[in-house]
């Protein structure tokens, strides 16, 4: 049989076989092949298969190891099992005897994803927990296409709720639609994938259509993902052209959203490729933690991080690492994504608990709160991590960073957008980063920057401080759903000219009058500035903030007055600060005003302008004093301090306690928690356990209802009576054709059968009855009735499954041919008999009269050799007549012998086969000296049952048979004797000529020889086989041509004791 071009895996738990069978009503035959996963007990034999082929026209089989799965095959997991699917061949493993759900679904759709790709296709049907979850998003990574069964319409609505939950599901259907989904999906997720330069030109338009609906663009994503996701996006709402679905897209935003977020799949998990993040924690962490200096940070960017596990894992094993020196080391790792809806589950850290699989127990325990079926991150944790919403594609890198992750995701992108991304992704690392990427995706472009730390891993170190990037290529992150114009009014191009004039006119001015103006909000961020910044201004990329873009001088300064302005609102300056810019000595003034930012913010002015009393020997002011305002600055942070500290103070008392009662209250949640969690678990175990048998006890009941139906039926087509007798006598049941013998009425059910009138002549029916319900045997009797016909009544007991008796059965079978048979057959007995005595009469007279003739012929014979005749011719006639006369003496004695063994009742008795064989070597002691034979005997039985003179004449035979037909050697007989299953046997053994295979069916009959050149009548054998038979037993015989013959015998009767 052939593979199947599509495997269909379904999903089911509490309340699935009613919809696997309504499923597979519906299901026609293709070329595709299904697999069920259902939760099944242990313990409870699954009926499935028999069950559901009464609902299919496929072949249902329970899974095997190593079996192959074929088209038009329904393939069911068994009930103790795991399994999974590889190189079209279905694998079993042993479960654990653990109590509670086990995910047998996510773990056969995980392997299903990782063997059949995009031709997977997954369906969840009803049950309970969230089982299949994790394996849908497996199947949907891979390409495969997801059905899930409508949760409203059922009882157990848990798994298909958590699927749907997962927005991977491509179709909500009851289980009837599904098969013609599934076929639809089938026949045509190929049947438009022909015309590739109109798909390349719908493609490109539909492209085209997202970016101005959305801040996506795939345009340089990967053609073939892109064409593909869509044909199937299409195809679930039955369009199989993308020119007609770029309509249905222009007329529906949300279908243009779906399409965009099939694009940006986010997939991912905890610590996936566990080998990889093995191979980070040892190569990686450790060189980053050595090459800190002292207070420096450790920046991390985990680009592309979905729903945020990777990102979480990688906080989790670096946290473990963050020990001694490096205890209070700090820790900002930018998880950024293109998703804003990823990105908010990302930020709750909050994780259902089939995504935890990959979590070992101790980091669960240390770093996750579990909350129901959740697992929570801890906060330790989650202040490690910033996730920020960033298109890798336009927006700038985050820089200076020490380990970049970027992991499957290139691998969508087409290869020019793929060098960007990689020449982006060098840039963002410092001089020794590191570099993490997916195990298929590779940096050639940039590979002369890097050293390569594990191939298999992919990852990299950054060996140059070369960042060669092109700026114009990106932007700010935009918003989702912000609107577009396509045009602007006359009203917005004033505006915009107002305001680009305004702005060229301050610049001027500043420039002008050798100032610059910059304005900060209470944290220094540079908001705005007017004037020429490289002159008072370090050069930094991407630094906001206004201290670290300062000179020290400047720095210190702006540090000491921005602290007293903000503190007193009040304007401050000052004069003569000496900076060192650009080669050149000049001293700069410094003016910071407060000023009110939007929403009520304080803010700043500073105003940098240069002291022109150096240049031109005015008066000069008195040299700044560096020291003085560090120490200014000094006293002021240690009155904030101060305060803070009797704040924090005050505050820590007031929680402390609340922290005592809170923890005393968590801890008894907790506690409480885990009872009710242990004790959820094994309810929703026992639950499903119970469904799935009450389903079956169900089925069950239907099946005893059909029985019942039969053998109601039986009992109205039996044309024998039968009475149903309780303990009591009474009748229970009576079938149809009793009516014939009693006389029965329905109203007589209940009453004692000894109230009951009949017409056979049975008087003894009822001590019968008791004798039965006493003692529990079966009493057979044949009852003549009144109109003379003949019946065989048969009493045995009623007895239940438990083996109780709970009453009898009275059958009556008419045997009335039967008895006119036997007369027949008696009478026919009596003229055989007759016919026999008088056949045995005629024998024996026969043999008698004939016998008397052959003794005058060779007595006359005998006295003709006495006369010592010398004719040679008369001489030999007399040897010739003589030789026929003992062969005819031989044919007559062995025909009456034969008559006497069908005739005789030979009794038996205990015979000893040592005197037997000892009588038998003495009558052939002449032949057994002649021929040097030599008789063994094994006797384990030393006695047995049997006719002295029958077994002497069988065993004589034989052993004479075997001196007579002796090969070239000399003849060795092997006489045994044993017991087998209480008969008695006895074999004869010899290394003889043996006899030819087709020669063998002709040896027990009657004058059958096999060497006509040795002297024999050919009646020994048949004459053995007739006393044996006639004695109820068998004889076999096993030879080999050239190397002897075995004779076994079959007494048919007990040894003697």
């Amino acid at each position: 049989m052939e593979e199947p071009s599509y495997i269909i895996a379904i999903g089911a738990s509490a309340g699935g076989i009613e919809e696997i069978n309504t499923f597979f009503e519906h299901t026609p035959l293709d070329s595709v092949a299904y697999v069920i996963v259902q939760h099944l007990s242990a313990d409870f034999k699954s009926r499935m298969v028999e069950l559901l082929s009464k609902h299919s026209k496929l072949i249902v089989k329970e899974a095997a190891q190593g079996m192959a799965v074929c088209t038009n095959m329904v393939y069911l997991i068994p009930n103790n099992k795991f399994m999974t699917i590889n190189n079209n061949k279905l694998y079993l493993t042993d479960k654990s005897k653990l109590k509670g759900p086990h995910l047998t679904i996510n773990t056969f759709f995980n392997s299903l994803a990782a063997y059949n790709g995009k031709k997977a296709i997954g369906v969840i049907l009803s049950g309970l927990g969230s089982d299949g979850t994790e394996g849908i998003r497996a199947i949907k990574e891979a390409g495969g296409m997801i059905i899930a069964r409508n949760p409203e319409t059922t009882e157990f609505s848990s798994m298909p709720a958590h699927a749907i939950a997962t927005d991977m599901v491509d179709f909500i259907l009851e289980p009837e639609f599904m098969p013609k989904t599934i076929e639809s999906y089938v026949k045509h997720n190929t049947a438009i994938q022909d015309d590739k330069k109109n798909d390349d030109k719908s493609i490109a338009l539909i492209v085209d259509h997202i970016r101005e609906k959305l801040p996506f663009d795939f345009s340089d994503y990967k053609k073939s993902t892109i064409i593909r996701r869509t044909k199937r996006r299409a195809a679930s709402l039955n369009i199989y052209s993308l020119d007609e679905y770029l309509v249905l897209l222009k007329d529906a935003p949300d279908e243009v959203e779906a399409l965009a977020k099939d694009f940006l799949i986010s997939v991912t998990a905890f610590f996936r490729d566990a080998d990889a993040f093995e191979a980070v924690k040892k190569n990686v962490f450790p060189k980053i933690l050595e090459s800190l200096l002292p207070q420096e940070e450790i920046k991390i960017w985990v680009a592309g991080c979905a729903t945020g596990e990777e990102a979480y894992s990688l906080a989790i094993m670096l946290k473990e690492m963050l020990t001694g020196n490096h205890k209070e080391t700090i820790v900002k790792i930018f998880a950024t994504d293109i998703d804003s809806e990823a990105l908010i589950y990302a930020g709750k850290g909050i994780y259902g608990s089939e995504r935890m699989k990959n979590v070992n127990e101790a980091y669960l325990n240390k770093y996750f709160d579990k909350k129901e079926n959740n697992y929570i991150v801890r906060p330790e944790i989650r202040k490690m991590l910033i996730f920020a919403q960033h298109d890798l594609v336009k927006n700038p890198p985050y820089c200076n960073m020490h380990l970049i992750s970027c992991r499957n995701l290139l691998i969508y992108m087409a290869p020019v957008l793929q060098k960007k991304v990689y020449t982006m992704l060098l840039f963002g690392l410092r001089t020794n980063g590191y570099l993490f990427l997916g195990s298929s995706e590779n940096p050639l472009t940039i590979l002369d920057n890097l050293e390569v730390v594990d191939k298999k891993w992919r990852i990299y170190k950054n060996l140059k401080n070369k960042r060669s990037v092109t700026f114009e290529t990106f932007a700010l992150p935009e918003m989702l759903h912000v609107g577009r114009t396509g045009s602007v009014t006359k009203e917005d191009s004033s505006k915009y000219l107002n305001s680009s004039l305004t702005e060229n006119i301050n610049n001027a001015l500043a420039n002008s009058m050798n100032f610059l103006a910059v304005c900060v909000d209470h944290e220094n961020t540079v908001i705005k500035s007017y004037g020429n910044t490289s002159k008072y201004l370090l050069q930094q990329n991407f630094n906001t903030n206004l201290v670290e873009l300062l000179p020290k001088s400047l720095a210190v300064a702006f540090n000491t007055l921005s602290k007293e302005v903000l503190k007193t609102n009040e304007a401050s300056n000052v004069k003569g600060i000496r900076v060192k810019q650009s080669g050149s000595m000049m001293e700069i003034s410094l003016t910071v005003s407060p000023v009110l930012l939007e929403n009520d913010h304080k803010g700043l002015i500073v105003v940098f302008q240069d002291d022109i009393s150096l240049r031109t020997g005015m008066e000069q002011y008195p040299a700044f004093d560096e020291t003085e305002y560090n120490r200014r600055y000094t006293d002021i942070m240690a009155e904030e301090l101060k305060q803070v500290k009797k704040e924090l103070t005050a505050s820590y008392h007031k929680l402390d306690a609340s922290n005592e009662n809170m923890q005393s209250f968590n801890e008894e949640l907790i506690s409480a928690n885990e009872e009710m969690q242990s004790t959820n678990e094994e309810m929703q175990s026992v639950n499903e356990e119970l469904h799935t048998i009450n389903a079956d006890y169900q089925l069950k009941n239907k099946e005893l209802l059909e029985i019942n139906d039969d053998l109601n039926n039986y009992f109205r087509s039996n044309i024998n009576g039968q009475l149903f007798i309780d303990n009591e006598m009474r009748l229970m049941k009576f079938s149809p054709g009793a009516v014939k013998h009693i006389n029965l009425v329905e109203t007589d059910i209940g009453r004692p059968i000894s109230h009951i009138s009949t017409n056979i002549k049975f008087e003894t029916i009822i001590a019968d009855t008791k004798l039965v319900l006493e003692k529990g045997i079966v009493i057979t009797k044949e009852i003549e009735a009144a109109n003379g016909k003949w019946y065989q009544i048969m009493i045995m007991p009623y007895i239940e499954a438990s083996h109780r008796n709970k009453g009898a059965i009275i059958t009556f079978n008419d045997i009335s041919e039967l008895k006119e048979t036997q007369s027949e057959l008696k009478n026919k007995n009596r003229s055989l008999m007759r016919i026999n005595a008088d056949l045995d009469h005629f024998i024996h007279a026969t043999s008698h009269d004939l016998l008397a003739p052959l003794g005058n012929i060779e007595a006359s014979i005998a006295l003709m050799n006495e006369l010592n005749i010398e004719d040679s011719n008369l001489s030999e006639f007399l040897l010739i007549i003589n030789s026929s006369i003992q062969t005819f003496r031989s044919l007559i004695t062995d025909i009456a012998t034969i008559a006497k063994v069908e005739s005789d009742l030979v009794p038996t008795e205990a015979i000893d086969v040592s005197e037997i064989i000892n009588n038998i070597e003495w009558s052939l002691k002449d032949k057994i000296a002649s021929s040097g034979a030599e008789i063994v005997r094994k006797f384990d039985i030393p006695e047995i049952q049997f006719s002295k003179k029958n077994l002497r004449s069988i065993l004589y035979n034989l052993i004479a048979n075997a001196i007579k037909f002796r090969s070239d050697k000399s003849p060795k007989i092997i006489v045994s004797t044993f017991s087998k299953e209480e008969s008695c046997i006895i074999t004869i053994e010899d290394n003889g000529k043996g006899i030819p295979p087709k020669e063998i069916d002709k040896i027990f009959e009657m004058y059958g020889r096999l060497h006509q050149d040795i002297e024999g009548s050919g009646i020994g054998l048949y004459l053995a086989k007739k006393i044996i038979n006639a004695a109820g037993g068998s004889i076999l015989v096993e030879s080999t041509h050239g190397k002897g013959t075995k004779f076994i015998i079959d007494l048919g009767s007990k040894c003697a004791i």
